[in-house]
Formats: C-alpha cells, sequence, structure tokens
C-alpha cells in the first residue's frame, strides 16, 4: 500500500513559491534518501502542494520528523494559518470520483409573496384641536 504526504502551503507574508524555491530542494533530497518514491509539486494561485509518496508509513513518519522538515516548515509564509500536513493525497490530486450535478438553485422554486401592508389614512380636521368640539 502507498503511503503519501501532502504539504499545503498558503501565501502570507511573501508568496509559497519563493518559500519552494528557498526549501524544495531540501526537502525533495531529504525525501529521497529516506525512501521516497516519487514525489510532486503543484502550484496554485493561492500557495504549493508538495506530496510525497512513501512505501511504508514508517518511512514517512521517520520523514516527517527530520530536523530539515521541521524547519522548512517553521518558515512558512504565514506560520499562523499558512500551512497543512496530511497523511493521503490532497491539494492538486484531483477527486478518484467526479461529483454528481447539483440541481439549478431555481429549480422548482417560485416566488414567496410578499406580505402587503394595509395603512390606514384619516383626514385631518380643518381647525386646530383646541377649536374642535370634544365629545
Amino acid at each position: 500500500m502507498d503511503h503519501w504526504l501532502t504539504i499545503e502551503v498558503f501565501d502570507g507574508e511573501h508568496t509559497a513559491t519563493k518559500w519552494r524555491l528557498a526549501y524544495g530542494d531540501a526537502l525533495t533530497e531529504a525525501a529521497l534518501t529516506n525512501g521516497a518514491e516519487q514525489w510532486v509539486w503543484h502550484e496554485h494561485r493561492w500557495g504549493v502542494v508538495l506530496e510525497i509518496e512513501f512505501g511504508s508509513g514508517e518511512r514517512r513518519d521517520a520523514f516527517r520528523g527530520l530536523p530539515v522538515v521541521t524547519a522548512a516548515l517553521d518558515a512558512v509564509p504565514d506560520p499562523a494559518r499558512g500551512l497543512l500536513v496530511y497523511p493521503g493525497r490532497g491539494g492538486g490530486s484531483g477527486s478518484r470520483m467526479p461529483r454528481k450535478p447539483r440541481p439549478l438553485p431555481m429549480a422548482g422554486a417560485g416566488a414567496v409573496p410578499v406580505p402587503q401592508e394595509q395603512v390606514r389614512m384619516g383626514l385631518a380636521e380643518a381647525l386646530p384641536p383646541m377649536f374642535s368640539e370634544v365629545g
């Protein structure tokens, strides 16, 4: 069974592409020397994704614990919200099963009637209130 590790880096203070240029070679070299069978980089308008395939879960976990990997992940452009690391493929791999089409938003819908307010208007008297008859 294949064991993938996905690292997604989002743009932040600087672009994730610059981060890839700075740390990409070190990450791929560490992956190769620790048993990676293949890897692929995906560039998106929001950042970059690195997917690495290992032959076993132990090799994948050993790679994740390397100091060079930790240092690269600590240096992402947005350390608070700009990093996702998870087992399996993701990011740029796409879906294995196509999505079913959703119904159109207007299918079977009708306009909801808007309630009409009834306004009652009275005519003002010709005389000021102090001259009008009370009674």
